[in-house]
């Protein structure tokens, strides 16, 4: 007796069924920000985290000579970045100090890091960047004493540990 491939349970029209079925469920499982961009391949049509987000962009940059202090440093970082440095009169004497200290050398190449990983950088520990999302804006403001405090604790036990390995 010859067997018909078309019987339910024959393994290749089993196979066949189940193929079948599992194309019609990822067919179902598209959304509507799903591109399909191969026969088997897909493509969310979402933002990336650095377009939504875009202080989170991944940068590495070295500051021509021409930068000198740490506000040009800010500045040719923000360039192209969509987000502009607070107006003068609204940064406060700390912040405008910092501004006008010399580029460390160790800082005239960064990265790859994200931006905002790098203009903290550029301000060190005593400073902390603030952003007005809504106008783009960013400008730093120097640590409270507790927050310094805490920062000069952390510091200080790993100077202890180094001095114990000696």
């Amino acid at each position: 007796m010859k067997k018909s491939i078309l019987n339910p349970t024959h393994p290749v029209t089993a196979i066949a069924i189940c193929v079948a079925g599992l194309c019609t469920l990822a067919s179902v499982n598209l959304q509507a920000k799903d591109l399909q961009v191969g026969r088997y391949s897909l493509f969310a049509a979402t933002p990336t985290k650095a377009q939504a987000e875009l202080l989170a962009t991944t940068m590495t940059v070295r500051f021509p000579d021409r930068i000198q202090i740490v506000g040009e440093a800010v500045r040719y970082l923000l360039q192209r970045s969509g987000y502009r440095l607070a107006n003068a009169e609204s940064i406060g004497p700390d912040t405008a100090s910092l501004f006008a200290l010399p580029l460390p050398a160790v800082h005239r190449s960064l990265g790859p890091m994200t931006l905002r990983d790098a203009l903290e950088t550029l301000a060190g520990p005593a400073f902390h960047l603030v952003q007005d999302p809504v106008h783009r804006l960013v400008t730093f403001e120097r640590c409270d004493g507790r927050q310094m405090a805490a920062q000069d604790i952390g510091s200080n036990i790993e100077m202890e540990v180094v001095q114990d390995e000696d």
